[in-house]
C-alpha cells in the first residue's frame, strides 16, 4: 500500500499538538517554502518548492478541521499505514486515492488534487497580507485619487483638484482593503511583489515567534 503522508511532520509538530500549535506552524512552514521566495530559482527548483508549498498546505487543510483531522489520525494509527513519508509526492497520491473520503470539505480544490494551496495561504494570512498588497499594490488608491482629482478640478479647480484626489485616494483604500478577496490580489501580484509580501511577512511572523 502507498505510504501515508506525515502531516505532522511535514508541518514540524507532534500529534499531539493543539490547532493553535498547527496554525502557527502552518505559517512558518508555508512561508519558508513558498516558490514565490525563489525568485532566480531554476523550473526545476520552482516545481520541488511548489510541490513541498503543497504538501504543507495539504497538511494544514487536513489537521485544522477536526472531522478532517479525526479521519486522518483514524488513517494515521492503522496498522496498514506503517509506512509514513514526508515525501510531497505522497500527499498527492493520497489525495488522488481519497478523493471525496473527507466529507464536507468546504474546499472543493481538495478532492483529487489537493488542497488549494494559493487559497488556504491567503485565508491563514489574510489579517496579515492584507496591509502587505495594499503598500505594494494600492491600485484602487491610485485610480480614486486620479479620478477624485479629475472631478475636483471640474467643480473647484486646483483646491476641488486636492480635495477629489485625497477623497478619491481613501475610498480606493478601502477597496483595496475589502473590495476583492486578498487571494484575488495577491495572485494578480508579480513575482517580486509576491516576494516582498512574503519576506514582509516572514519577518513579522517569525520575529513574533521568537
Amino acid at each position: 500500500m502507498a505510504a501515508l503522508p506525515d502531516y505532522y511532520a511535514l508541518l514540524g509538530v507532534q500529534q499531539s499538538a493543539s490547532a493553535d500549535e498547527i496554525r502557527q506552524a502552518y505559517k512558518k512552514e508555508s512561508l519558508r517554502t513558498h516558490p514565490d521566495r525563489l525568485s532566480k530559482a531554476t523550473p526545476a527548483e520552482k516545481k520541488v518548492a511548489t510541490e513541498k508549498f503543497q504538501a504543507v498546505a495539504d497538511s494544514y487543510y487536513v489537521l485544522s478541521d477536526p472531522t478532517r483531522r479525526k479521519e486522518y489520525d483514524a488513517l494515521y494509527r492503522s496498522k496498514s499505514y506503517s509506512n509514513k513519508s514526508e515525501d510531497p509526492k505522497a500527499s498527492q497520491n493520497f489525495f488522488s486515492q481519497f478523493a471525496g473520503m473527507f466529507g464536507g470539505g468546504a474546499n472543493a480544490g481538495a478532492a483529487g488534487q489537493g488542497a488549494d494551496a494559493e487559497g488556504v495561504f491567503a485565508d491563514v494570512f489574510e489579517e496579515l497580507l492584507r496591509p502587505e498588497v495594499q503598500r505594494h499594490a494600492p491600485w484602487w488608491s491610485y485610480l480614486g485619487a486620479v479620478c477624485g482629482g479629475g472631478v475636483g478640478f471640474i467643480i473647484a479647480n486646483v483646491p476641488g483638484l486636492m480635495v477629489g484626489a485625497y477623497a478619491g485616494n481613501r475610498l480606493g483604500a478601502v477597496r483595496d482593503a475589502k473590495g476583492k478577496s486578498v487571494a484575488a490580489v495577491f495572485s494578480q501580484l508579480g513575482g517580486t511583489q509576491k516576494a516582498d509580501v512574503l519576506r514582509a511577512l516572514a519577518m513579522k511572523v517569525l520575529g513574533s515567534a521568537m
